[in-house]
């Protein structure tokens, strides 16, 4: 082999040791749930680079598909202290910690994720009570790093239409709104975290928060809140915001599914009428978490006081 091409290989050597070091790094607690895939996807989508990950379940094969060579820990003493030596070492010192974790587990991830000098990436409900978002703002402060939540809502074209037609309507107006969110869960559910309500917050925090969000975005402030029933398996009531009376209903079982669904062999039915007029958006949800990812490595997440209307919301119908 001739110096011309030792050069070449060695140049390229270089470029490639250039570009991993170049990236961004990532860590991800929860790897084994059911959003983590489209957090994996938002990493390598925005080209960066998953290092390690974290769950107590050890069957993480999806990890297979985006980063076969990210360690990964089932204990997470042992992930604190690998994310504290990687901080220690610096070459490849984690920037980011996206969390997927139980809900009830959200506030203490997040505080691994800034102890080791990392901004934090946390999946919805930031947490259960209002209270804990203090806590957190005041983090923030001291150690300088950024806490952002995933309101992946706010980017569907469709949402982000409808509340450019209300803000350029007429601001003294009420609309009259219908939610419904019906998505079938097993029996599963409620031997699982997601049916304890002290660690999911129940229904309205685990499949309603992003739609109590997504209503103040575009309504603007909470009125009046009633609930008329809140069981393990539905919640409904009414809402009040500025510009929007709302009547929602959230289920988790399949008998609640209109009868179009069922014959179209759907568990999922979401539906959103204003005024009577059928809300379609249905699609658009894919890429949503790599929207989102870009917008926080540009410096534009949505970060912990954006989720305080919501988290309110959630606590309030989970305690009336």
């Amino acid at each position: 082999m001739g110096l011309g091409s030792q050069a070449i290989i060695a140049a390229t050597k270089f470029e490639l040791h250039n570009d991993t070091k170049d990236m961004t790094h990532f860590a991800l607690i929860g790897a084994a749930g059911y959003i983590a895939p489209r957090h994996l996807k938002a990493i390598k989508d925005t080209g960066n680079e998953l290092v390690c990950a974290l769950d107590p379940y050890d069957g993480v094969g999806i990890m297979d598909s985006y980063f076969p060579d990210a360690d990964f820990f089932t204990e997470p003493e042992r992930f604190d202290r690998h994310l504290d030596k990687l901080r220690r070492e610096g070459s490849r010192k984690i920037d980011y910690v996206s969390i997927c974790s139980p809900n009830y587990l959200h506030d203490a991830h997040i505080r691994m994720a800034v102890r080791n000098d990392a901004h934090a990436i946390c999946e919805k409900p930031i947490v259960l009570n209002p209270w804990n978002l203090d806590a957190l703002c005041e983090l923030e402060e001291e150690s300088e790093k950024h806490i952002y939540t995933i309101l992946q809502l706010r980017l569907h074209p469709t949402i982000k239409k409808l509340k450019k037609q209300i803000e350029d309507g007429p601001k003294d107006k009420v609309y009259d709104i219908d939610l419904r969110y019906i998505t079938s869960r097993g029996r599963w559910y409620h031997f699982s975290w997601k049916g304890d309500i002290q660690k999911s917050g129940g229904v309205a925090t685990n499949i309603g928060i992003h739609f109590f969000d997504m209503l103040g975005w575009i309504f603007g402030d909470l009125k009046g809140l009633d609930v008329h029933q809140n069981s393990p398996e539905r919640a409904s009531g009414q809402l009040e915001y500025r510009q929007a009376r709302v009547n929602w209903f959230l289920s988790i079982d399949g008998n609640d599914l209109p009868e179009a669904a069922v014959k179209a062999g759907k568990r999922t039915c979401r539906s959103i009428t204003i005024e009577e007029k059928e809300l379609e958006f249905s699609e658009g949800f894919t890429d949503l978490h790599t929207e989102l990812y870009k917008e926080i490595l540009a410096g534009r997440g949505f970060r912990v006081e954006e989720a305080r209307k919501s988290v309110m919301i959630a606590q309030q119908i989970r305690n009336s």
